[in-house]
């Protein structure tokens, strides 16, 4: 269970070096909450608790993220695909509170928790579903920063080693609480892209239209359900799950943080949902509205293509926004690798550690950002579509993952207090049976093309 803030100041010294870095965080918030009243005491908390959901939900909007709402707005503009993205608020928002609470309460990751309650089998079961959507994800990541530092000049083998040796200093500090707030720092940027949608001249009056429009151009097809699933994947990946959850524990938070988790998760859910829009209203606007053909572009020629819309600004600010986007996905995905394996195979898993004292754990970090770096260099690769076909399979992976997490919400054993209602309950599986339904579909028309078409 996580580590009690109400320990005696000498326990402390017989607690490790991990758990000494959070019991003092968690003092800290412990003070604020006793010593200080108003709107200094809510400050002062949400600057000390809110981190992972924000991260997480910035993360989701990753470079292929990125790469799949542009070629979403250039092939079917924003009559369907901008209230669709607002409806993924929610469900973003739903799932991942279930780590907060889960995290929060049992001060255990959920990898952990998995191997814990449902066995050997069940455990590498989730963590290798993990483990692939996690280096096609990193992948994409780094198709997304090479292509973005393009836009600088820089050619694509040094940007890639360059990013990887940038994700791998800002993890060594040794402390999470140090880590995250830098993270979160570089994470600000991922709101370029809303100005960018208004330089190429999107009017909001249409804006607003396309909530009474929900029109697809060219009808149901396979290429559209396949763009669908690939939203979806955008919005909730099983790397998200592990990756806050582990977060959570790393932090430190108890469930009287709860109420500050949820609020760092729903801050972190619009802020995805706002920029994502903000994406497809970019090219929507742009790119569809002048019958550009956008099919095969690679990453650096939808940069390119929006140009003459806004000018030399907007390929700057998309590609700085690219390569952002990559970043901190890249930290957040390779870290809920580091963070399951230390889980699995219980081996010290903590950005508290230093490198010495966790080297697998930092290994698994470390070794992740320089396959998926390797893998993006790969002569004639093709990135465009590797980077939404990655966005596919995670939402393939999803159902698996979301049923471990509400069997594990709804042990009242496990929980407590802090078990699943009957909302969450409901919404959650509704999100499971809907992919299940897309996948089948998806599936369904890709052996039999032409059999929907409306």
């Amino acid at each position: 269970m996580a580590i009690q803030v109400d320990r005696l100041t000498d326990d402390a010294l017989l607690l490790s070096s991990e758990e000494q870095k959070r019991l003092a965080d968690q003092r800290k918030v412990e003070d604020i909450r006793n010593n200080h009243r108003g709107w200094s005491k809510h400050l002062r908390l949400l600057w000390l608790l809110l981190g992972p959901g924000i991260l997480v939900m910035l993360g989701d909007n990753d470079a292929g993220g990125v790469i799949t709402y542009a070629q979403t707005g250039a092939q079917y503009g924003i009559g369907f695909f901008v209230p669709f993205l607002v409806l993924m608020i929610p469900v973003a928002y739903v799932v991942q509170e279930m780590t907060v609470r889960l995290g929060a309460v049992t001060g255990y990751g959920h990898a952990e928790l998995i191997f814990t309650r449902f066995g050997k089998f069940w455990g590498m079961f989730s963590l290798v579903d993990l483990v692939i959507g996690n280096i096609l994800t990193l992948t994409t990541e780094f198709i997304g920063m090479g292509a973005g530092l393009a836009v600088f000049g820089v050619p694509l083998p040094v940007a890639i080693i360059l990013s990887a040796a940038l994700l791998i200093a800002i993890v060594l500090s040794g402390r999470y609480f140090t880590a995250e707030k830098a993270v979160l720092a570089f994470a600000i940027f991922n709101v370029v892209f809303v100005p960018i949608a208004f330089m190429v001249h999107s009017h909001p009056i249409d804006i607003w239209h396309s909530f009474g429009n929900w029109s697809i151009p060219g009808g149901f097809t396979t290429a559209f359900l396949f763009l669908i699933i690939a939203n979806v994947g955008t919005t909730i990946a099983p790397w998200m799950l592990f990756y806050q959850q582990g977060a959570v524990v790393d932090k430190g938070l108890t469930p009287k943080d709860i109420r500050h988790g949820r609020i760092d998760t729903l801050t972190g859910s619009v802020l995805m949902g706002i920029i994502a829009i903000a994406i497809v209203v970019t090219t929507g606007s742009s790119l569809f509205a002048h019958h550009i053909s956008t099919s095969g572009f690679s990453p650096a020629q939808f940069i390119s293509a929006l140009a003459p819309f806004g000018g030399k600004v907007v390929s700057v600010l998309f590609g700085l926004g690219l390569f952002e986007a990559g970043f901190v996905a890249a930290v957040t995905v390779a870290m809920s690798s580091a963070w399951s394996f230390g889980e699995a195979f219980k081996v010290r898993h903590s950005m508290n550690w230093k490198l010495h004292e966790a080297p697998a754990f930092y290994s698994v970090y470390v070794g992740s950002v320089v396959f998926a770096a390797a893998i993006v260099l790969i002569p004639h690769a093709p990135l465009e579509l590797i980077a939404i076909t990655v966005q596919v399979i995670a939402t393939l992976l999803m159902p698996p993952a979301l049923g471990f997490l509400l069997l594990l919400l709804n042990d009242k054993e496990l929980m407590g207090q802090h078990v699943n209602g009957i909302f969450s309950n409901v919404f959650s599986w509704t999100i499971v049976v809907g992919i299940l339904a897309l996948s089948t579909v998806l599936g369904v028309t890709t052996v039999l093309p032409g059999l929907i078409h409306v």
